[in-house]
């Protein structure tokens, strides 16, 4: 494979900042890929980039150093572990340089407030924005020398979009843009800088992203492929495995309480009632889309500082069986948002850039099991999900020869 790049919107969280350290550790032998998708057969058997080769950049509101975040949030969490920190140290360094202020255009007030920083929309037209955007991922691009950059959208969440209709075309979207319409959010800004240069996409947050019409019309027709919305990480993963047992054993569910606990920014961000709507959606509407039954199906997320990038989740299900017979079932999940996090969105550079080879283009959706609210996928049934992936790698990796050795598939030629 060629050369490929990382842009991380949002390249100072938590999120971005386990990637990086995860991927340059792999490379020095200081981890395994335990956590990866794309690191276990089959998914494996695909031609991607390799995680040692990747380079990272990217934007953030917040300025500061990629060692001293990476420092900062082993100390407050315990993970990473430090000594793999100062390990990757060095490496983490020659980072810096390509990590630039962003923009926090329409991500609320709660999003603008952890900015320490002049932002680009401070002095700037909505055109202009994109255009410092776009600098600012081709200078990255040449200066390390890459065929090919994706981008990963792990930022703070974004408050819906008011009126999504008004950029349902490629027209409409670009004609926003000249102008100057301050509705539109960043997420979609980014995405719009990405697909225009050719750049795959993914959004693994719920705001907006690619998912506009007139976003979805230029990926089309530029062959650029893309996919979201919102990384399911932890206890809507969970809920996508159970929730198919409840319906396959004819079990009525009557009522599913989700009550989530966390802290770090999202947390905190998720306070704000506009930027915890589109969470709340996607983290409620995998149920709806496995249960038949109308039934209760409450999700609730609050901030508790003292977590920091920890969450925990505990559900309650109230069920019914045979005659009439009621029962529950309780689980508590608990994990570290980042370290379940990051390794998917590098499954999710390695995997777009492999359909990007392969001249693919428009929204994956095969990538499904990745998301919450995975974008033209009504189906959330986790094992139906990893399925749609599993045939993709049938479809592509070539035929797997008895002993497990992948041989290419034989064309005409």
């Amino acid at each position: 494979m060629s050369d490929v790049g990382v842009w991380l919107v949002g390249a100072r969280g938590n999120i971005a900042t386990t990637a990086m350290v995860g991927a340059k550790a792999i490379a020095r032998g200081e981890t395994d890929t335990t956590g990866m998708v794309s690191a276990r057969r089959p998914v494996s058997r695909l031609d991607m980039p390799d995680v040692s080769d990747l380079a990272f950049g990217g934007h953030d509101i917040r300025t500061g150093s990629v060692p001293e975040d990476a420092r900062r949030l082993a100390e407050e969490n315990g993970m990473p572990h430090p000594s793999t920190v100062e390990a990757v140290a060095d490496d983490l360094a020659d980072v810096d340089d390509h990590v630039h202020v962003g923009t926090a255009l329409n991500c609320g007030e709660s999003v603008e407030a952890l900015s320490n920083a002049e932002l680009l929309e401070e002095d700037r037209t909505v055109a202009e924005i994109v255009e410092r955007i776009r600098d600012d991922v081709d200078s990255f691009r040449r200066a390390e020398g890459l065929d090919r950059v994706v981008m990963v959208n792990v930022a703070s969440s974004e408050p819906p979009v008011e009126n999504p209709d008004d950029y349902a075309t490629r027209e409409a979207f670009e004609s926003a843009v000249e102008g100057d319409d301050r509705d539109l959010p960043a997420s979609s800004l980014y995405a719009y800088v990405a697909l225009s240069e050719g750049h795959p996409y993914a959004n693994f947050t719920p705001s907006a992203g690619s998912s506009l019409g007139g976003l979805r019309q230029l990926a089309r027709e530029e062959g650029v492929p893309h996919m979201g919305n919102d990384g399911k990480t932890g206890e809507s993963l969970v809920k996508a495995a159970l929730g198919p047992m409840f319906a396959g054993r004819n079990l009525r569910v009557m009522s599913w309480e989700g009550h989530n606990i966390l802290g770090n920014t999202d947390g905190q961000v998720l306070e704000d009632e506009r930027n915890k709507a589109g969470k709340i959606e996607s983290k409620g509407d995998i149920l709806d889309g496995i249960l038949d039954d109308d039934f209760h199906n409450r999700v609730r997320i609050d901030y508790t500082p003292s977590l920091d990038d920890w969450k925990t989740a505990w559900d309650y299900i109230h069920f019914e069986g045979f005659l009439d017979t009621e029962m529950k079932m309780q689980f508590t999940w608990e994990g570290s948002d980042s370290a379940l996090a990051a390794p998917l969105a590098l499954d999710l550079v390695r995997l777009l850039s492999n359909a990007d080879e392969r001249g693919e283009s428009g929204l994956q959706t095969h990538l499904a099991s990745f998301f919450k609210a995975p974008l033209d996928v009504d189906e959330h049934d986790l094992a139906r999900q990893f399925t749609w992936l599993y045939d993709y790698v049938d479809r592509n990796a070539g035929e797997e020869t008895p002993d497990g050795v992948t041989a290419e598939t034989p064309t005409d030629d």
